[in-house]
């Protein structure tokens, strides 16, 4: 399965003196300085950084000391295992996406689009625009949980009329080129010899648990999968910042975080899609940098967190969808940890501690750092609940980087010095 593709947003961006662009750049992480003599909130803020192409050696250390700094990274697909999602020709919605719109590459040629959210409507199009033939897109959440995600209060909506004519030419799309759109179905198995070459989808009730006898097989050869989306939160947990019980960065009114200094913006404080990454990043910036928002833009992020809000209601994960697997379902994908292997061993060592399952099981230990399953495993053990700093959001690096690299990382940096 491809990786997940960030969303669309804004770019994270330091106030300092004198620094210059760096498009390739990959932080392993970010920690608030001494505040020394100064006031708390003129405390800096430490960030070392690695630039250079991802996964290559060599790449340039540097350490940045800035006044502020926002932190927007973005989040990536999340998507629930189902047997035979480990096939080739299974992806993430947002890496076929990213391929279909950036390279004009079909992932297939009979696709099969499936998850939960509106971001499936434009993964359809930008396949069929590649030249993919999408057999159905396969919505989970069901028309009375679309009924109370989106219904109530209609004229809420009227401040994001913009996602109405977005979802007019979402729906003229499907009409022409006749793809089928079904809600409260899912896609629960894939097979083939090597590769997918059919999928088994079936009709969900209203915890996501799939209905006995609705089973349909459709014969496609990749399978594009989104079930809404993982903030990355890497760098916002490094640099200290209070993180709620929803699981997104925690900000004020000018996207302030609980560290001075240090504001977020994006996908980070929560799922809203572009318009609210856009009008969060414009607020973060003029705050970061002394200014004071536009009145307008603060109306304008009251109305996208309350579409973000109606997202969640309307297409959150159900719990009844882990009743589709088997035990020889795999979970994580990195290290091939099934999920009988996982349920058991978590059951048999009776373990509250994610850190231990993650040991006694290696589930989450593979090269994505639990990145793609981190969130399941919690789910389908109970592991971490004890604890609510007990995560898989939290990790050392923000990206995986090389020993020598990690080796060679300049750990001092002066507390007056600005880059």
């Amino acid at each position: 399965m491809g990786s997940g593709a960030n969303r669309p947003g804004v770019e994270s961006a330091a106030r300092a003196s004198g620094g210059e662009a760096a498009p390739d750049l990959l932080a392993p992480g970010a920690v608030p300085s001494t505040p020394d003599d100064r006031s708390e909130s003129q405390a800096d803020v430490v960030v070392r950084v690695l630039i250079g192409p991802a996964d290559s050696g060599g790449r340039e250390a540097r350490t940045f000391t800035a006044d502020a700094i926002v932190l927007a990274t973005g989040a990536h697909d999340r998507t629930l295992p189902f047997p035979g999602w480990h096939l080739p020709g299974v992806f993430s919605a947002g890496a076929a996406q990213a391929l279909a719109k950036g390279e004009r590459i079909a992932v297939g040629r009979r696709a099969v689009v499936a998850g939960a959210g509106p971001f499936l409507l434009p993964v359809a199009q930008s396949l069929t625009a590649a030249g993919a033939h999408v057999v159905g897109v396969f919505e989970a959440a069901r028309p009375a949980a679309l009924a109370r995600g989106w219904l109530p209060e209609p004229w809420r909506l009227l401040a994001a009329a913009r996602k109405g004519t977005e979802l007019a030419g979402y729906v003229t799309h499907h009409l022409v080129r006749r793809v089928p759109y079904r809600l409260g179905r899912a896609v629960v198995e894939a097979r083939g010899d090597g590769r997918v070459e059919e999928v088994v989808t079936a009709r969900l009730g209203p915890d996501w648990a799939p209905v006995p006898g609705t089973e349909r097989t459709l014969a496609a050869d990749a399978v594009c999968v989104s079930h809404g989306f993982t903030p990355r939160l890497e760098l916002p947990i490094a640099a200290g910042c209070a993180i709620g019980p929803d699981r997104f960065v925690t900000v004020d009114g000018d996207q302030r975080t609980s560290v001075p200094g240090v504001y977020a913006a994006g996908e980070i404080t929560g799922i809203g899609g572009v318009d609210a990454a856009l009008v969060e990043g414009r607020i973060a910036g003029r705050s970061a940098a002394g200014g004071e928002p536009d009145p307008a833009d603060r109306r304008r992020r009251r109305a996208t967190t309350d579409f973000a809000r109606r997202i969640d209601a309307a297409h959150g994960i159900r719990p009844g969808w882990t009743s589709w697997l088997r035990d020889d379902t795999v979970v994580c994908r990195c290290e091939e940890v099934p999920y009988g292997r996982l349920r058991d061993t978590a059951e048999a060592t009776d373990q509250t501690s994610l850190r231990s399952v993650k040991l006694t099981t290696r589930a989450g230990l593979g090269i994505c750092q639990a990145r793609m399953c981190g969130r399941t495993v919690e789910d389908l053990t109970g592991a971490g609940a004890a604890r609510a700093e007990d995560t898989t959001d939290r990790r050392p690096l923000a990206a995986p980087i090389r020993l020598g690299d990690l080796a060679g990382l300049d750990t001092t940096c002066g507390k007056d010095t600005h880059v």
